[in-house]
């Protein structure tokens, strides 16, 4: 009887995932990442959980507030230009922005970052870029995950996202309740897509007029790549300054579904935001999609935030105080509409 053939060793580098060089860049993101953190942070990166403690001294009845995102497809803008700094930054500032908008102050952020084929530089200057966004929103970079998965990713691709909580006095929660009738909308500028609307803007922009990620376009006076990779905006501390005057009855983050779809999301019932159309300025990277595509203003205003990152209500009574503080602070913004009654919806005029 012939002696069966004994197949040679097989390791799990053998299958597209190397420990050794997984363990030197968990050392890197270790450093990143301590370089973050508070005396509320327990322990290190490393262990089965990341701890964190709630000093109940700062609230009287702290609510925590949490979110979770990714970066999107975004990250095919990062793939063809070779920047991977950036993106770290759009995660955390994205969800920094959806808990600040309920007044919450952010106290930690965890990311999941999974490869097909573990790139230590490139892995390193994405950390790079979510510690160095944490340390500008004061929040700590406490632990994550970095994963390979040989196959399920493309060459030189990988994906991004992030899990933030923040905490708020119960007392001090903003919601959208206080909303009422003739509060003032003002609206803070984006610096352009932010972390939405990719899919339909890489269409137009690649499929549709052709352009390449580095060349010059005329229409928006920057190279394609470059307009698309501009950094989503952090409104925190603007958004501190309205909550501690007592100046907002309700804010939102105008992300996927632009203003159709977020503004309604802090109306109470029987109220409609009523947004006055031509009362901001459109960046022109929206102007050149629009003209790309024959974009419907609807499909603009629903898909991307067409300039404006940020809404908030203002009272009537306070809005005096508002813009005095936001002049002297030097924060741009425009008087883009009020809310009237209605049903719960935004209505352009």
């Amino acid at each position: 009887m012939p002696e069966p053939i004994k197949s040679p060793t097989v390791t799990y580098a053998d299958a597209g995932v190397d420990i050794s060089s997984g363990d030197r860049v968990k050392d890197k993101i270790k450093f990143l990442a301590q370089k973050t953190f508070n005396r509320n942070v327990l322990g290190g990166i490393g262990g089965f959980g990341a701890l964190y403690r709630l000093d109940l001294q700062r609230w009287k009845q702290p609510i925590l507030v949490s979110s979770a995102d990714g970066v999107g497809t975004k990250l095919k803008i990062a793939f063809a230009l070779g920047q991977h700094h950036t993106v770290g930054a759009d995660l955390v500032n994205h969800c920094v922005n959806d808990i600040a908008v309920q007044g919450a102050t952010p106290l930690f952020f965890l990311d999941y970052l999974a490869t097909g084929k573990l790139e230590p530089s490139v892995m390193e200057d994405v950390v790079s870029g979510l510690a160095d966004a944490c340390r500008a929103n004061g929040c700590a970079l406490i632990g994550g995950e970095t994963a390979q998965m040989p196959g399920f990713y493309g060459d030189g691709e990988y994906d991004l996202a992030g899990f933030i909580v923040g905490a708020v006095d119960r007392e001090k929660m903003i919601t959208g309740a206080g909303i009422k009738t003739g509060d003032v909308l003002i609206g803070l500028p984006s610096t352009g897509l932010h972390t939405n609307g990719y899919s339909l803007a890489r269409k137009l922009l690649f499929d549709v007029a052709r352009y390449k990620p580095q060349q010059y376009v005329t229409a928006i006076k920057e190279k394609a790549g470059a307009a698309l990779l501009k950094v989503h905006r952090s409104y925190l501390s603007v958004i501190q300054k309205l909550v501690s005057g007592g100046l907002t009855t309700g804010m939102a983050h105008i992300t996927g579904g632009g203003i159709t779809e977020n503004l309604p999301r802090i109306l109470p019932k029987n109220m409609t935001a009523q947004i006055e159309l031509g009362s901001w300025p459109v960046l022109p990277i929206f102007e050149h999609l629009r003209e790309l595509g024959n974009v419907s203003q609807d499909e603009m205003m629903r898909t991307f935030n067409m300039g404006i990152g940020l809404i908030a209500a203002i009272p009537a009574a306070k809005f005096t105080r508002a813009k005095n503080l936001l002049d002297r602070s030097e924060e741009k913004f425009y008087v883009i509409g009020r809310v009237v009654k209605g049903e719960r919806r935004v209505q352009y005029t």
